[in-house]
């Protein structure tokens, strides 16, 4: 039986929100993923972490306390490995996906499982999955005064010069942040995206 997409069907779009695990997080950062998570939770959408601590872990605080659907991504094989390797937290996750594919490899299947992508605060590891939703053409968000990568990420972008599709909206606050990802979303993902490599 072959099966085609449904012109019915509407399926739960999924954020997600990769950044800061550990190292300096303000409380001002802090709150500001705590506040993305509930206007995700408030849109409709999924949220989607790497299942890890710090901001990643406030948004899904605020997503559980808005009654939200959320999912982990986690680098471990299993909940033991989850909680006493990579130190992480089951709680506040209605799914979590145990990838065994460590930190590197769990980035791809992060942003693969994502519609949309916010960037919040940041270090190396949430650089990697910046570059591979840009290299996907992802519809990103970036979260603005929470630090990290989040600081440099124009400069960045001002160097890059690569089509590759994606769109990015920069915002300081989360709530508008996502209601224009959204909008964003929708007008581009009927649009032919270029593949590139390299």
């Amino acid at each position: 039986m072959k099966h085609r997409l449904s012109s019915n069907y509407i399926r739960k779009r999924v954020i997600g929100v990769m950044g800061s695990a550990s190292g300096p997080m303000s409380e001002v950062a802090m709150r500001k993923a705590y506040n993305l998570g509930r206007a995700v939770a408030r849109s409709g959408c999924a949220l989607l972490t790497g299942a890890c601590p710090g901001l990643p872990f406030e948004a899904l605080r605020g997503a559980k306390a808005e009654g939200g659907l959320t999912i982990g991504i986690s680098p471990a094989s299993n909940e033991e490995e989850h909680v006493e390797r990579y130190y992480s937290p089951l709680d506040h996750h209605d799914i979590i996906v145990f990838t065994g594919s460590g930190f590197m490899g769990r980035e791809v299947t992060n942003i693969q499982s994502c519609d949309m992508v916010v960037i919040c605060g940041g270090r190396s590891g949430t650089l990697g999955e910046f570059a591979i939703a840009y290299d996907q053409g992802k519809v990103i968000g970036v979260l603005e005064g929470t630090g990290g990568i989040v600081d440099g990420l124009k400069g960045i972008l001002r160097l890059i010069h690569k089509p590759t599709g994606s769109r990015i909206i920069f915002d300081h606050d989360p709530e508008r942040l996502v209601a224009r990802l959204l909008e964003l979303y929708e007008e581009t993902r009927d649009m032919e995206k270029p593949f590139s490599q390299g």
